[in-house]
């Protein structure tokens, strides 16, 4: 695997190094930052002020920001030593794409001095702007909403190929290499089919899915295209929190992003064929990308499951908040597990030949 400037193997990415690097991240709460010290990087950095809000978050503190005239901003900081990496990869991505077509992100506001973040007093932190619109885990997810999201996800990623972006190799516990130590969480589920589906899904992405990883083309992705970071907008469907942003598998984002759209057991993908059929009208899958794609979907899912539970357990205070996700992907990973893998392909296959909804 070596395209652009990136040359770490599969292998370096799926080892225990980057496996204790990533999950130890996650393992500690973003720090609380005092309010008179925002306001004075706000104030110092961009020469604005404005109320302050505090919004959850999973690593990094993150903060409503509101303007006196009214405009509404992000602020993203931390003190940690490698939110420096997160956030240098997060502001160069989101700059990266913003003349884009086909989707919408948030800008990046640059400082005083022209920087894309800043640091101080071992405080780093970026600036954005706020997409205003209805988050996808909110609005009606028609086929034709879906059908949308999955061409913008595709324009997004199209984006991204073109992008050779500092820090896009840094340990994100979300990165598919991480998936087979996952198991590693297992006694945080709670006992029952659950708990068997994710061993099962786990261990036929090792046997089948895992050892074709590299042979598929990867690029910089998202890594998080959840209904919770993607929006409906006036201007089109929006994408937010590029901070699981890495080096991975092109087909990645789409795995995920359908992953999370699995609702309806009279189909075979769960509705997610919408989803996919958008994605494929704007980048054709390869035949191996469309043999692995329900694999990769319950592995994601059950990803996700084993992760928050997890945390879960380390936060209680914030196990709502952690577990937003987690009943999605429990029911999304039911209705794909009967799917042998042969019927999975024929089922994606047939999604990406379809005309839009």
């Amino acid at each position: 695997m070596a395209v652009g400037n990136y040359q770490m193997p599969y292998s370096a990415m799926s080892s225990d190094a980057y496996f204790c690097a990533a999950s130890a991240y996650l393992a500690e709460q973003p720090a609380s930052s005092k309010s008179c010290l925002l306001t004075d990087l706000l104030t110092c950095h961009y020469g604005l002020s404005g109320s302050i809000t505090t919004l959850s978050s999973e690593a990094e503190s993150t903060f409503d920001v509101r303007l006196s005239d009214g405009r509404r901003l992000i602020l993203k900081t931390s003190s940690r030593p490698e939110a420096l990496e997160s956030f240098r990869f997060q502001s160069s991505a989101l700059t990266g794409v913003q003349e884009a077509k086909g989707f919408v992100s948030p800008e990046v506001i640059r400082t005083r001095n022209g920087a894309l973040m800043f640091e101080q007093e071992g405080i780093c932190g970026y600036l954005q702007t706020r997409l205003h619109g209805t988050a996808l885990h909110q609005a009606s997810p028609t086929p034709d909403v879906l059908f949308q999201t999955g061409s913008a996800l595709a324009r997004l990623d199209q984006a991204l190929s073109q992008l050779t972006l500092p820090s896009a190799l840094r340990p994100v516990l979300w990165h598919v290499g991480c998936w087979p130590r996952l198991m590693a969480f297992e006694k945080y589920l709670p006992a029952g089919s659950i708990a068997n589906l994710v061993d099962v899904a786990m261990s036929e992405y090792v046997k089948f899915v895992e050892p074709k990883i590299s042979n598929l083309p990867w690029q910089i992705t998202h890594n998080d295209p959840s209904p919770f970071n993607m929006m409906v907008t006036e201007q089109g469907i929006g994408f937010i929190d590029f901070g699981d942003g890495c080096w991975s598998p092109r087909i990645q984002d789409l795995a995920i992003a359908a992953s999370h759209v699995v609702k309806d057991p009279s189909l075979p993908l769960g509705g997610a064929e919408h989803l996919i059929a958008g994605y494929a009208s704007i980048t054709a899958l390869s035949a191996e990308e469309a043999s692995l794609l329900v694999g990769l979907m319950r592995a994601r899912q059950s990803a996700l499951i084993l992760v928050n539970y997890w945390r879960a357990h380390l936060f209680p205070a914030e196990a709502q908040y952690i577990t937003k996700n987690v009943s999605r992907a429990e029911r999304g990973l039911t209705i794909l597990s009967p799917l042998s893998i042969e019927d999975g392909e024929a089922a994606v296959l047939k999604a990406i030949s379809s005309s839009r909804p």
